[in-house]
């Protein structure tokens, strides 16, 4: 058996022993986290249906069509999508303004309108068929803002230690994490470095601030800057890289072909690679305090997303603490469970596995929190937010309170995505 190599590793072993696990089925390399170290600190433990899902593109779609690649020229009659809008290439060799796609096809798609985003239009495995409903795996839901405090403690009685006070725009938040499925099509689209890459200054919360998006809470008066064109060689979802060898292939959702994973989170995406996907379909990444407003409840500070009810080991509120499929010993990616599959944990506004299965890249750089009025921490730091437990952590990372940090470039077996849009 492989030794621990730091605390955190033989912590680890422990909670897996109280979750009836066999000590060292799943040892951790350094730095690995199921999220068991200080509450705020790195490695912490504080933390509208998409229609059909097999439709095909409601709006012109044009051979010469394009997603992204900044605002080069272009050649005249060409079409390409801009977050949720449609561009069309002037006659003089530039992109005009981008028409909203919205009503009954709100999604742009190869720069036509469509009822599914890009990630779904196609259909099929971990496209379709996601949840006990077998609905579109695109599926986002409404999230109604308000005020909450992100900072509590709420042991069934409701909440107390209240601080760090986020207000929070209504949006929407995907139903679902991103599937293997969802992720292929974008792989596909961006197609060994050749095809896609988000547009300069794209993927910003546009609805907010009159378009200039979220505000800057490490530097006042500054705004969300969107995609950053310097960042185009970060996004590398490789075979390789996708593979995740960092501690264990064994755990990597990824295949070359799709299989019997689709429906599973992916797993073993960067930062970049998470934040290019939701701009290429059509949303972005949500701030920490969009995340975690939608898992608390908004200002009712839930004790877990779905309510008070400790999560046991069923699997019906949350896939944690090896427990999937079965109590017992987490051996590699048959503890991951299918999006959707904890029946039981939806949040208030409907989201799955907010608690559990895979953490959840945000779009802020971790730090102290500071009084919020839509904003996120975007002053550059050493490591991105995290949110949301692992499919072998302990109970206490199912908090909403509850985060974690990794640095952009980590790609491993426990981190995954899920998207925000506009409402």
């Amino acid at each position: 058996m492989d030794q621990p190599r730091d605390l955190r590793a033989l912590a680890t072993l422990a909670a897996c022993a109280l979750a009836a696990c066999i000590p060292g089925a799943l040892t951790l390399a350094a730095g690995d986290d199921g999220g068991l170290g200080d509450s705020g600190s790195s490695g912490g433990d504080s933390g509208s249906s998409g229609g059909d899902s097999g439709s095909s593109s409601g709006g012109a779609m044009d051979s010469s069509a394009t997603e992204g690649g900044g605002d080069a020229g272009c050649t005249p009659g060409a079409k390409r999508c801009s977050g949720s809008g449609a561009e069309t290439c002037t006659n003089g060799g530039t992109w005009g303004s981008a028409v909203a796609c919205k009503g009954s096809t709100p999604f742009c798609v190869n720069g036509g309108c469509s009822t599914e985003p890009p990630s779904c239009v196609a259909g099929g495995a971990g496209m379709t068929g996601c949840g006990a409903s077998s609905e579109s795996c695109c599926t986002s839901l409404a999230v109604s803002g308000g005020m909450y405090d992100r900072t509590y403690v709420n042991s069934g009685s409701g909440p107390t230690g209240e601080a760090d006070p986020a207000t929070v725009t209504s949006f929407r938040l995907d139903k679902y994490e991103v599937t293997v499925g969802r992720f292929r099509q974008f792989v596909s689209a961006w197609n060994g470095g050749a095809g896609y890459v988000p547009p300069a200054g794209s993927g910003k919360h546009t609805h907010l601030n009159v378009g200039q998006g979220l505000a800057s809470s490490g530097s006042a008066g500054a705004y969300e800057p969107g995609w950053v064109a310097t960042d185009d060689g970060n996004v590398a979802p490789t075979d390789a890289n996708l593979a995740c060898a960092q501690p264990s292939a064994g755990y990597a959702t990824w295949t070359t072909l799709p299989g019997s994973n689709e429906s599973l989170p992916i797993n073993c995406v960067s930062w970049w690679d998470a934040y290019a996907f939701c701009i290429w379909d059509g949303g972005f990444l949500p701030s920490e305090a969009e995340w975690e407003y939608a898992a608390a409840g908004g200002s009712q500070q839930l004790e877990y997303p779905w309510g008070g009810m400790p999560p046991v080991s069923s699997n019906q509120y949350a896939i944690y603490g090896c427990n999937y499929p079965s109590p017992g010993t987490c051996t590699g990616v048959a503890n991951i469970a299918p999006v959707g599959t904890a029946t039981l944990g939806a949040g208030l506004w409907g989201q799955f596995d907010l608690a559990g299965n895979a953490w959840e890249w945000n779009l802020d750089w971790f730090a102290t929190y500071v009084p919020s009025t839509d904003g996120a921490y975007l002053t550059t730091a050493t490591t991105r937010v995290l949110r949301g437990g692992v499919f072998y952590g302990v109970a206490s990372t199912l908090l909403p309170p509850s985060r974690d940090d990794k640095a952009p470039g980590n790609r491993v077996y426990f981190i995954g995505l899920r998207c925000a849009r506009t409402p």
